[in-house]
């Protein structure tokens, strides 16, 4: 895993943080539109907004006059004027639906759903709107009509074929992909009308995805920047990128992400992940989900990843966390409103004398509401002295196209009228419960009006009824009581009472709670969370994201390595004997040692036969050229100073063991360069996984050093060493969240190493040592060639940069802090106290048999090291 960082301030260069800090300093207070879609949606979503109704485009009709904001936004649409990058936001469903009166009108509403109902207000780009209208329109003159009028708001509608939305969205959107993803499995069937329904569901949800990717490739302009939404588009990023790879596409999920266990049981795992992979950027609202994503990909790709994101077919893709808020301005000005206020008395008086305790939800099996009821049910049993004392508001509003809701809803009917039954009475019920949705000014009253608000679905995304809730609290400090398993309690947890959903008895113990909290701590808590929702804003989250999500793409674009050229023998040996100073680096493994084919290892005892051996035929080479005078030669390794002192304790070389952590000079001792504040602690807890995964895979074994561990399977079945180094990385990459270490993957290795540990820092300190010579002799010769790992390639680009070379003071065998002196560059520019004199035609970076890397040239094998190390001694002998 080359670059496999976990700790996210050292995986991100400190000029792109700093970056990203001024940009979101300097966006806090923006403003956004309040509703959200999916998981994150809002209650306010679940209020009626209905815009004017119109004809379908009768004589005499302006929406431009009836719109002003839209007309004006479509004029530079039309005109094509508009200064800044457009933002093609496709989602499921448009933030205005069409909505049919009669067969010959219809009304545009605000849209239920949709996450692009968050992004209204985003004010630096020109957002233009893609996703379903809400209703069917087969006719050619009335897709013309509706696509006409949607246009005046910056929408442009998708039309799809009836039967293909029904098995795209009412079937492998809502019956596989919701359930997944909320932890309920994949409905089952019996008989093979079920694996028919299934295939025919998931090519209907690919012929969907294609149809939303060509209507934004008809209206796509280049510098255009397209952002999906949700399950419902996860393969919309593969077929825009198949049109045109240049498209920046960014991909966000408004649900949970499962982990690799739930995700491994989809049938169509692994294409969903590939197309998904096809995107700059994938976004997550936790970091919890972005995990389970990277570990999913490690799991059932095979891929490399870590939390900054995937490395996967020569691209990498970025993976972020990006919590989303609301627009809290719209609710505080709402709460200043005659007809709010007027609610809010009217609801003040209707339940004076009693605490009243809120749940607002969409009728869905992964809202908890049946838990939620029972819970309050047992509150009721067990504090019979306030029973008359409280009262449950339950808004449920359905969803008609489901037929699961209907059958929920009868179980909650059943329950509201058991609960209310047995503790109710002629003029009094402790429970309310509406199946409709509440205009939004009625909805504000309520939020304003309640003690406690219950928050308790069994697993959500986000869930913005609570921001909503803390947002009309702003006098009265209610209590919020939430679900541990929403996105919104790693946001608002603190100022929160977290609870377990599926735990009844604690459910209904947290509402006694909530109800007789004290009121310092009611209003502490209220302003942890009050400060969170008005600084974490819907405008901040779209921006937070567009920003990343460019960054991204240029951070890819710097990742690509360039694909090495085959070392040019002939001139590296020339200019070797042109140079007066030369300085070989030289790998070990892979590199000098007997090649393993020749071992014939895997059929042998593998305790027998690991340790690394220099290559027999090398022995009397390395000889030559360590006593020429004008040739200085580092081995750099990854094995323990006994191994090398093993093969090489005959030569005079450098050598540095365990990544440059260890040092022997030519002729002197070992010398360490371990930082005394090194935190190493991390190593007890993974030392025992990594024994684990020895065990479980024959012929593999681990190795334990200094500063990491290594588990290495060279000598197992290759197969079955793939897959459990993808089983180890998972491991690791949930067990070293917040560890300062670098997770690495190798050809058939899987290393822990601690941070900052690298073979280019190795090389720094030996050239340090050389610097801090009496005598210094400036090296105007370098021949760089090993095996590394992605980690250590910054040994290559070490030479090519100028830099200051570190020169240590040393103390018995224990090398000081170091003092810095400047160094030439690849220009050959001297200045005083060059250790470095080194000109580009005199450096030749050299990978051994690896296809992508940051050197210049390439070595197919060891064979050909032994080569070019036999004729370079010869020429030398010669000349």
């Amino acid at each position: 895993m080359s670059d496999n960082k976990y700790t996210a301030s050292s995986s991100v260069p400190s000029d792109r943080t700093e970056k990203l800090l001024r940009d979101t300093e300097s966006s806090q207070g923006s403003k956004a539109s309040s509703s959200e879609a999916s998981d994150t949606k809002s209650a306010s979503e679940i209020s009626e907004l209905k815009l004017p109704s119109m004809k379908r485009l009768g004589p005499g009709i302006s929406l431009a006059e009836k719109y002003p904001e839209g007309a004006s936004s479509s004029k530079k649409l039309k005109e094509g004027m508009a200064p800044r990058p457009r933002l093609l936001v496709v989602a499921n469903r448009l933030p205005f639906s069409a909505v049919g009166i009669s067969n010959n009108s219809w009304s545009l509403e605000i849209s239920s759903g949709g996450p692009v109902t968050s992004l209204l207000g985003l004010k630096e780009f020109e957002a233009v709107y893609f996703g379903w209208a809400g209703m069917h329109v087969t006719d050619e003159a009335g897709q013309k009509e509706l696509t006409e009028a949607l246009i005046e708001k910056r929408c442009i509608p998708v039309f799809i074929d009836e039967e293909i939305f029904h098995q795209y969205y009412n079937g492998y959107c809502n019956n596989t992909l919701r359930p997944l993803f909320h932890y309920l499995g994949i409905p089952q069937g019996d008989g093979p009308a079920k694996t028919k329904s299934y295939q025919s569901q998931f090519d209907a949800y690919k012929e969907a995805n294609r149809i939303f990717s060509n209507a934004v490739i008809k209206h796509y302009k280049e510098g255009d920047v397209v952002w999906c939404h949700d399950y419902h588009l996860m393969f919309l990023p593969k077929y825009l990128k198949e049109h045109n790879s240049q498209i920046k596409v960014g991909w966000f999920l408004h649900t949970p992400f499962p982990s690799s266990e739930a995700h491994r049981s989809l049938p169509s795992r692994s294409e969903l992940l590939n197309a998904l992979l096809s995107a700059d950027l994938v976004g997550f609202h936790t970091f919890d989900y972005a995990r389970h994503f990277v570990g999913t990909c490690i799991r059932i790709l095979g891929v490399e990843g870590s939390p900054e994101g995937i490395e996967y077919q020569g691209r990498f893709i970025r993976v972020a966390v990006f919590p989303i808020g609301i627009y809290s301005d719209r609710f505080f000005e709402a709460l200043e409103t005659p007809e709010v206020r007027e609610c809010i008395k009217e609801f003040t008086d209707k339940f004076s004398g009693r605490k009243v305790i809120l749940g607002v939800d969409r009728l869905d099996m992964v809202k908890g509401i049946p838990e939620k009821i029972l819970a309050f049910e047992k509150f009721l049993e067990d504090n019979k002295d306030q029973r008359k004392e409280v009262i449950l508001l339950q808004i449920a509003v359905k969803r008609p196209e489901f037929s699961e809701d209907q059958k929920l809803a009868s179980r909650v009917h059943m329950l509201v009228g058991r609960i209310n039954g047995k503790f109710g009475t002629l003029t009094n019920v402790p429970l309310i419960h509406l199946d409709q949705p509440l205009k939004f000014h009625t909805l504000c009253a309520l939020y304003a009006v309640a003690d406690v608000a219950l928050v308790t679905p069994l697993r959500d995304g986000m869930n913005l009824v609570s921001y909503e809730y803390v947002a009309c609290q702003k006098s009265k400090n209610g209590v919020l009581v939430l679900s541990e398993f929403a996105g919104a309690a790693q946001s608002l947890g603190a100022g929160a009472i977290l609870v377990n959903p599926w735990n009844i008895e604690e459910l209904a113990s947290s509402i006694g709670r909530a109800l007789n909290m004290e009121d310092d701590e009611r209003k502490k808590r209220h302003q942890y969370n009050f400060q969170h929702v008005i600084t974490h804003t819907s405008q901040e989250w779209a921006e937070a994201f567009v920003r990343e999500l460019d960054d991204a793409v240029i951070g890819a674009q710097q990742r690509i390595k360039g694909v090495p050229t085959a070392l040019p023998v002939t001139d590296a040996i020339e200019h070797y004997l042109q140079s007066n100073n030369r300085l070989l680096v030289l790998g070990f493994n892979a590199v000098l040692t007997e090649p393993v084919d020749s071992l014939n290892r895997r059929g042998e005892d593998p305790i027998g036969g690991l340790e690394l051996r220099l290559n027999p035929d090398l022995k009397n080479t390395l000889m030559e050229l360590c006593s020429d005078p004008k040739t200085t030669i580092v081995v750099l390794s990854g094995s323990n100073k006994l191994v090398l002192d093993g093969n090489f304790c005959q030569y005079k070389m450098w050598l540095a063991a365990e990544n440059g952590i260890f040092l022997r000079s030519a002729t002197g001792e070992w010398m360490t360069s371990i930082p005394e504040h090194l935190n190493m602690d991390w190593i007890d807890c993974i030392k025992p996984v990594f024994e684990y995964f020895a065990k479980r895979t024959p012929r593999s074994y681990f190795e334990f050093r200094n500063t990491s561990l290594v588990w290495n399977y060279k000598y197992a079945d290759a197969k079955f060493g793939r897959v459990q180094a993808i089983d180890l990385l998972q491991h690791l990459c949930t067990g070293l969240s917040n560890a300062f270490v670098d997770v690495i993957q190798g050809s058939s290795s899987v290393e822990v190493r601690a941070l900052g540990v690298t073979k280019g820092t190795g090389i720094r300190h030996i050239l340090g040592e050389l610097a801090g010579n009496s005598d210094p002799t400036q090296i105007d010769y370098v021949l760089c060639i090993g095996h590394f790992l992605g980690k250590d390639e910054d040994l290559y680009t070490y030479f090519e940069q100028e830099h200051p070379v570190e020169t240590p003071r040393t103390t018995g065998n224990r090398m000081s802090e170091p003092r810095l002196q400047n160094s030439g560059s690849v220009s050959g520019k001297k200045t005083a106290c060059n250790v470095l004199d080194l000109k580009k035609e005199n450096y030749f970076p050299c990978t051994v048999d690896r296809t992508r890397s940051s050197a210049r040239y390439f070595l197919e094998s060891s064979s050909d090291v032994v080569s070019l190390l036999k004729a370079l001694a010869a020429a030398s002998s010669l000349s």
